[in-house]
């Protein structure tokens, strides 16, 4: 696999969106579409009738992506349309969330009991194990709706009917209409759990933010000045709020990014038991700038700069990321005994097998019906969705070299070598 698999090319726009971003290179964007961080306040506020935010930790991160929105983003006209209402989405979730628990402050009671958090390298079969896990109902999962939408409460008698699923379906789907190749990439559904990543978006530090937009001035505040503790405290209220009114009896939750911050996640949930997935690292590498430059391509025509995302796609700085692993592992910086592992390949190749060592691991016992609901949603994937394990052969000199990078952590962990393809 050579440098030449973080290119990428972008697909043609919809005729429509074509033409509507053509209206606006005649416009003065910035003052139709705002980005403006007074008014974006103001206009929260006003939507909610709320004005208390509680914790002012989101103000800096807020202002430093605003910044680099107008400065790097090079926003389209629909592009910016999009980002604004992402934005005011995220301010009044933060507005919404300080309400309830002012006005019952009982919900910070709440017993976040013992969560299931699956990490690991993106595509390395993260979404595969929390699809599958998902199907044991002992296991409560946030949805999407829920994650945009936080308030009011989730009630349990209309949690399947409320009316914010409607509006998050739209908004979600759009992305298949502004991107048609998005859909074919990622399932959408208001109803269907998601990353922990995209209910944190709201405190404004988060990884789901840089996938959006090219600014990598905000990507650099991230990696040197951000308070991450922040977001995943935020994150427990979210979890708090969700089980108030809907009780969930343990949170099987999922963010490959959890890999990076794990000594935080275990400090503001030290009984959480964290499954570790493991790939091969240049086959999992080799698919991320395809969807990373999908995203982009949604709100601008700025082509993708993958020299300004090294931190995120290059085989050097994702070896220092999962050397980090095991040095937290070794240390006592994060409890071994508290985190298990899901290898892809043996998932690929035998899943329930695969799937009772996962909950051997974590302490359960896989049930029946559990199995069975595990095994009809297998035999219903559409083909090629679950993927591949494909052993390397005959690699040049350029994969070799890159592998190496990679030799610690896959002796560490047994990861198989893959064919890069």
């Amino acid at each position: 696999m050579s440098d030449s698999t973080l290119d990428w090319q972008p697909p043609p726009r919809p005729e429509w969106l074509a033409r509507f971003n053509a209206e606006g290179q005649h416009t003065d964007l910035r003052s139709l579409v705002p980005l403006n961080a007074d008014e974006l306040i103001d206009t929260a506020c006003r939507r909610t009738g709320l004005s208390d935010f509680g914790d002012n930790r989101w103000r800096e991160p807020f202002e430093v992506l605003l910044k680099a929105l107008e400065d790097e983003a090079d926003l389209h006209y629909f592009g910016r349309l999009m980002t604004r209402n992402d934005l005011l989405i995220w301010l009044q979730a933060l507005l919404g969330v300080q309400a309830a628990f002012t006005a019952h402050p009982e919900i910070a009671d709440e017993v976040v009991d013992r969560p299931v958090i699956i990490a690991g390298l993106s595509r390395s079969g993260t979404s595969i194990l929390f699809e599958l896990l998902s199907q044991d109902s002992r296991f409560g999962l946030p949805r999407h709706w829920e994650m945009m939408f936080p308030y009011p409460p989730p009630e349990r008698a209309t949690y399947d009917t409320d009316p914010r699923i409607e509006h998050c379906q739209h908004l979600i789907t759009q992305w298949n209409r502004v991107a048609p190749t998005y859909a074919t990439m990622h399932e959408m559904d208001a109803r269907l759990p998601n990353e922990c990543i995209i209910a944190q978006a709201c405190t404004f530090i988060s990884e789901y933010i840089p996938f959006l937009f090219q600014v990598p001035s905000y990507m650099a505040w991230l990696g040197s000045k951000a308070d991450w503790e922040y977001p995943y405290q935020f994150y427990k209220k979210l979890l708090q709020l969700w089980q108030w009114r809907n009780p969930r009896q343990h949170w099987l939750l999922k963010a490959p990014s959890h890999l990076n911050y794990l000594p935080t996640l275990f400090k503001v949930f030290p009984d959480a038991q964290v499954l570790l997935t493991h790939r091969d690292p240049l086959q999992a590498q080799a698919s991320v700038t395809n969807l990373a430059g999908t995203f982009y391509w949604m709100r601008s025509d700025k082509p993708l700069d993958v020299a300004a995302f090294e931190g995120l796609l290059s085989p050097r700085h994702m070896a220092a990321r999962l050397d980090q692993v095991i040095d937290w592992l070794e240390s006592g910086s994060i409890p071994k005994k508290q985190c298990s592992n899901s290898l892809y390949a043996d998932l690929v190749k035998h899943p329930l097998q695969a799937l009772h060592k996962v909950y051997r691991q974590i302490g359960l016992s896989l049930d029946g019906e559990a199995e069975r609901r595990m095994v009809h949603y297998l035999q219903n994937k559409p083909q090629g969705k679950f993927g591949a394990h494909r052993y390397g052969v005959g690699e040049s000199d350029e994969v070799r070299r890159k592998r190496t990078l990679f030799r610690r952590y896959q002796a560490y962990f047994e990861v198989p070598d893959e064919a890069v393809i």
